[in-house]
């Protein structure tokens, strides 16, 4: 792999849901991919294989009612941490965090976690 290839798959994948671009995702997905999701909390949905994580984020990216904003991409080797809010349409928002791993160019693991609402932990006193 070549240096700063990671960093360049992971700033193009990010592209697509901030322009709003989701040809932008075509080839850089891997084939066996695995993605899983925010929902349902607390371990999300497992997609696997290139046809369903791209037709999963095509429709993020597409989608004009929402948006991403990244706010901080850290990437090492061939893994990146991507620290985002998703802001929804009508005002509100949700932060969260996507790890992912590019191998030869092309994304082959993405796990995203998110801060969402629900019951609180128990905190030691």
């Amino acid at each position: 792999m070549k240096i700063g290839k990671t960093s360049e798959i992971v700033h193009r994948f990010n592209r697509a849901f901030e322009e709003h671009d989701p040809e932008l995702l075509d080839d850089i997905i891997g084939q066996n991919c695995v993605m899983e999701s925010i929902q349902p909390a607390p371990d999300g949905t497992r997609y696997e294989g290139y046809d369903v994580n791209l037709a999963f984020w095509r429709a993020m990216a597409a989608d004009r009612a929402n948006r991403f904003e990244s706010e901080e991409i850290f990437v090492m080797g061939d893994r990146a941490n991507i620290r985002w809010r998703f802001h929804f349409g009508d005002g509100g928002s949700l932060r969260g965090v996507s790890l992912i791993r590019v191998r030869d160019g092309r994304i082959v693991e993405a796990l995203a976690y998110a801060k969402t609402p629900g019951q609180s932990a128990p905190l030691p006193e």
